[in-house]
């Protein structure tokens, strides 16, 4: 199949990726019938909702896709799997590339490319055998935090405060990943920060949202926090002065541009004692009525129909 040569425009036919099989499965739903519907709105008539199986590529195939608008969060559509196949196929579809999405999914590598880039990083180990835990985490302080390598919506995370709780939380991880980082735990604020691109006269524009500032009434931003109404506060914008601000800002793009990202992402944030340490970078954020993007973008004078025709662009660079 050749790559698509026709330029995008209200009548081409776009498949709206979501769901799939991660354990992310319920929030990529959300986000598909979401963007699905402001996409008609905008006049896209022949975009359509795809539920994303194993037989994903015979289906774009023969639903003669020419764009897809990837939705799909963790395994599969945010590592760089369904990226690789809409390459084959030819079909032009939003956001970062194979290496970029690849890259990100992956805490460990992330972080092992901020590192050189003069970004805060908190200090963390990674493992992958429960035998050499002991041995692996002697030089960080608890309590940790204890994450999936490659896992999104802070599922299979825990905070522990010692030993045995760590060999409790490193077990529950490994049912997600097989590989665990193990990151010291600070009280700090959470906080996160959209980066989006958009085509202009003068090449490829790369922005920062406003930040994002999280009030739980969890322990901290865990799965439950983001996704039920009513248990998290979004301060918009955070309460930062002006400096750290825009120093924030300024990581958030330089940590976008380090890991060769495309169209957007969000790079999440936890402050303490003024300085940003940079947790992750999520390559393709959720676009749910409770999602952090949509809402950041809206106060920037981006509505979320906007939005969504800015990210699709992306799919043109």
């Amino acid at each position: 199949m050749e790559s698509n040569q026709k330029k995008l425009n209200k009548e081409s036919k776009i498949a709206v990726l979501c769901g799939g099989f991660s354990a992310e499965r319920e929030v990529s739903l959300r986000s598909g019938k979401n963007v699905h519907k402001a996409l008609l709105e905008l006049g896209y008539k022949n975009a359509q909702m795809v539920d994303v199986q194993r037989n994903i590529a015979q289906v774009l195939i023969e639903g003669n896709f020419e764009y897809a608008f990837n939705v799909l969060h963790g395994r599969y559509g945010e590592d760089g799997c369904i990226q690789g196949l809409l390459e084959i196929i030819g079909i032009k579809y939003t956001g970062c590339d194979v290496k970029s999405s690849a890259v990100c999914m992956d805490k460990e590598t992330t972080k092992n490319i901020l590192a050189t880039c003069d970004i805060p990083l908190i200090s963390s180990v990674c493992e992958t055998d429960e035998d050499s835990l002991q041995q692996t985490v002697s030089g960080l302080n608890y309590p940790l935090m204890v994450k999936p390598v490659k896992e999104g919506s802070s599922i299979g995370m825990s905070r522990v405060e010692n030993f045995e709780e760590l060999k409790e939380a490193f077990e529950l991880a490994k049912k997600s990943d097989n590989k665990i980082l193990i990151e010291e735990y600070y009280q700090g604020k959470s906080a996160t920060i959209g980066i989006l691109q958009e085509k202009t006269q003068d090449g490829i524009k790369t922005f920062a949202t406003p930040i994002l500032g999280f009030e739980t009434k969890t322990q901290w931003y865990d799965f439950e926090a983001k996704y039920t109404e009513g248990l998290t506060k979004f301060i918009l914008p955070a309460d930062f002065d002006e400096k750290l601000t825009k120093e924030m800002q300024n990581i958030a793009i330089r940590a976008f541009n380090a890991c060769e990202c495309k169209g957007l992402a969000r790079v999440d944030f936890l402050v303490y004692n003024n300085t940003p340490y940079v947790l992750e970078i999520n390559t393709n954020p959720g676009m749910t009525d409770l999602s952090d993007l949509p809402a950041q973008a809206k106060h920037m004078g981006i509505d979320y129909n906007s939005l969504v025709e800015l990210i699709l662009k992306t799919s043109e660079f």
